[in-house]
């Protein structure tokens, strides 16, 4: 090659940069993830440049060392597919860890990682990421939730099912066929724990300017980020709940179960999970959210005659940073993530809420008993559990 011509190759890749039309080396997957390695250097600050990707509506940060935890900030700014315009800065929120027990933390193949973030359709993205000592081995995650043959772009909600004599009935909520779940990703069989005696009520932070009609790709994603950027072995929550009140069902294994989740760091043995889409840091939760999160909750813990307003005493399984491993803590019934976790999950406005959303779900578990026509008596956890009637 000339020196003139060599000039002029070099002077188009450096406009090609700078136009963000990087194109970095990455893993692409036909279900619908994608991965940019982040190169080790500096072990206080990383970045990308702006770069085109492949379509993705959801992007989060992955790890090597699913123990490490990234103490610092991760930020990433996305472009539009549509509109071709560059978002302002958003936050990773970097409180995400791997479950204490169970598949979810012994497959090979686990990662620590960020919260993921919805962005809605995109193909371009930065990032920076900060903190005292980062993790190795950083990689962006890119997940298109309509990659696929088996993504499912319609809504189906399932009827109410019949009630026990002493519960609130099931809330209608959409299935996993309905959603998309691709089941084939799910590799192990779920694990059963003990009887479900209590609530962590979460949030999947992001933004909250979705459509509604967009919530079953929001689920699909975060199920893949979890399963396949994760490496855990299906979706980490067992409900969702969007802004307009839809409940979804989350994790396989039977709604009517005690599934063990991957949810709350050190308390997720004998616990079950609702995670509201959107962000409640910024945003307000509505009527809607409120009566969505209580119904499930109160039907959840009514399959067990617990009191929804009651409180209950779990062991900690882990260090988790707000409690030691063995530590016994009291806990309302229906509580926030924060309460279990060194977290601001599920934003503080939802948080505010929770003890409305108490009195609506244990308002429907009277309702029920009342009912039946049968003697109302909450039952006392035979274990842990303190009275609470």
């Amino acid at each position: 090659m000339t020196p003139r011509l060599l000039r002029t190759a070099v002077a188009t890749a450096l406009a090609i940069g700078a136009l963000g039309l990087t194109q970095p080396a990455r893993a692409a997957s036909p279900d619908g993830v994608h991965t940019v390695r982040v190169p080790d250097g500096d072990p206080r600050e990383r970045s990308l440049a702006p770069r085109t990707t492949e379509p993705f509506s959801l992007i989060g940060l992955t790890w090597d060392d699913p123990e490490a935890t990234l103490n610092g900030t991760a930020q990433v700014r996305t472009r539009s597919r549509e509109s071709g315009v560059w978002s302002e800065w958003h936050p990773l929120e970097t409180d995400a860890r791997t479950p204490e027990a169970g598949p979810d933390r012994d497959r090979p193949g686990v990662r620590g990682s960020t919260q993921p973030l919805w962005t809605g359709p995109s193909d371009g993205f930065q990032v920076r990421v900060s903190g005292a000592r980062l993790p190795t081995g950083l990689r962006v995650e890119l997940v298109d939730p309509e990659a696929g043959s088996d993504a499912v772009h319609t809504t189906v909600v399932e009827p109410d099912a019949a009630a026990g004599p002493l519960l609130a009935g099931r809330p209608a909520m959409t299935s996993r066929s309905a959603w998309g779940a691709d089941e084939s990703l799910v590799k192990d069989p779920p694990t059963y724990t003990g009887n479900t005696k209590a609530i962590f009520v979460h949030h999947t932070a992001g933004t909250n300017a979705y459509a509604c009609s967009q919530s079953a790709s929001i689920v699909r994603g975060v199920f893949l980020y979890h399963v396949k950027s994760n490496g855990w072995n299906d979706i980490g929550y067992h409900f969702l709940v969007d802004k307009c009140g839809t409940v979804f069902e989350g994790r396989a294994g039977g709604v009517d179960k005690p599934v063990l989740g991957a949810h709350t760091y050190g308390f997720n043995t004998a616990t079950s999970s609702i995670s509201v889409l959107g962000n409640y840091s910024t945003a307000a939760a509505n009527a809607a959210v409120r009566q969505s999160v209580a119904k499930v909750a109160a039907w959840k813990l009514g399959l067990y005659g617990i009191n929804p307003a009651g409180t209950v005493v779990l062991t900690s399984g882990a260090d988790n940073g707000k409690y030691k491993l063995g530590q016994k803590v009291t806990f309302h019934r229906i509580s926030g993530h924060r309460d279990g976790y060194p977290t601001e999950c599920p934003g503080q406005n939802l948080y505010n809420d929770l003890p409305r959303i108490r009195t609506l779900a244990t308002s429907a578990g009277t309702l029920a008993e009342a009912a039946s026509g049968l003697p109302g008596a909450w039952n006392e956890d035979e274990d842990e559990g303190v009275p609470t009637r």
